[in-house]
């Protein structure tokens, strides 16, 4: 599990790689609007139809564990004013990937890019135009950082290969073929 920070107009978001994948912490986005404890923002985009029908979307394409008849369930309590929906369970009756919830000190609400671009979406469009901008400066600064490593394995495997060459010929030391 690689963990990175990107700063977005002086808010400090964090991303986790997850199986491969990367997850925002939406805890930290919503931390952006001042007014308002994160938990209740998440919880307010939760119960829009919008964000239910989007989730249930994005999870039938990328799950096939996705358990849709609860996703219809929640859609239907989640819209009713006196009713909350809790993370956790939600993630737990629709067996939903998308969607992390840690508890503790370094916890929070996690989703994954997609999922957290809807959330910037729906909580300032502005502000997601920003983190677009800073996360595909990552993402580049990652691909420079493992096209390089790639490169010098080539190097390094073809070194090996002129060693092992050199180890053929009659008369070679192979001791002297080798770095100490």
């Amino acid at each position: 599990m690689t963990k990175k920070k990107i700063t977005v107009q002086g808010l400090t978001i964090s991303i986790e790689e997850i199986q491969e994948e990367d997850f925002v912490s939406l805890t930290d986005i919503a931390k952006q609007q001042n007014k308002t404890e994160p938990r209740f923002l998440i919880l307010s985009w939760l119960k829009n139809q919008s964000t239910l029908e989007f989730l249930e979307t994005w999870e039938e394409v990328h799950n096939d564990d996705f358990k849709r008849d609860q996703m219809v369930t929640f859609r239907l309590e989640a819209t009713a004013n006196r009713n909350v929906v809790s993370i956790k369970k939600l993630i737990e009756a629709t067996n939903m990937i998308g969607l992390k919830s840690k508890s503790g000190r370094y916890g929070g609400t996690w989703a994954h890019a997609d999922i957290a671009l809807n959330f910037m979406y729906w909580l300032s469009p502005s502000f997601q135009v920003y983190f677009v901008k800073e996360f595909q400066r990552l993402k580049k600064e990652e691909f420079s950082r493992q096209s390089l490593e790639w490169h010098i394995s080539k190097i390094t495997d073809g070194i090996e290969d002129v060693r092992n060459l050199l180890d053929t010929i009659p008369g070679q030391k192979p001791n002297k073929n080798r770095l100490k």
